[in-house]
């Protein structure tokens, strides 16, 4: 893919909507600035935006990754290349999630360790009082930051999945 081909299709698109950068940052949701470096050809959009812009411009996601319009032949030619594009990032979203998964496990097994302390009172055969009291409040404030972020990356997630669905079901009736 030739990033700056792309850029220069996305401006080219983008004025014969008459639309400025900030216009189709904000149906976009996302900065102006972006949108810059998409047509200057420095960055990509995000592959689960990426069936948002064509729709947004009038194209399809083929068309808009190749950087032209295209004629129906072209356009059967790229569904595979396209389909395993998608495949590829899904490949990647199960990798980030099993990272992911681990700050939750880990949130979880020092709440554990902090409640169970509550109860029993292990850490006191361990460490001095004073040492206690921080070792538990520092499990406490790992769990709340793990889980945290866990709810935060699964949220996420969720979204970006559901933009990947939509691109498939785009490309499956192209």
């Amino acid at each position: 893919m030739n990033q700056e081909k792309i850029g220069n299709f996305i401006a080219e698109l983008r004025k014969e909507k008459n639309m400025t950068q900030e216009q189709l940052a904000e149906k976009m949701g996302v900065t102006d600035k972006s949108i810059s470096r998409w047509e200057n050809g420095k960055t990509m959009p995000d592959i689960s935006i990426i069936n948002i812009l064509a729709n947004e411009l009038n194209c399809t996601i083929q068309e808009l990754l190749n950087g032209k319009k295209m004629a129906k032949e072209e356009l059967l030619d790229l569904r595979e290349t396209i389909n395993n594009l998608v495949e590829y990032e899904s490949n990647q979203q199960i990798k980030k999630d099993k990272k992911f998964n681990k700050y939750n496990m880990i949130g979880a097994i020092a709440l554990v360790l902090a409640v169970f302390n509550n109860e029993f009172g292990y850490l006191d055969y361990v460490f001095t009082s004073n040492v206690v009291e921080f070792v538990q409040g520092a499990l406490y404030g790992i769990s709340i930051c793990a889980n945290m972020i866990s709810l935060y990356n699964s949220s996420h997630n969720i979204s970006v999945s559901e933009r990947k669905k939509e691109l498939i079901r785009k490309l499956n009736r192209n």
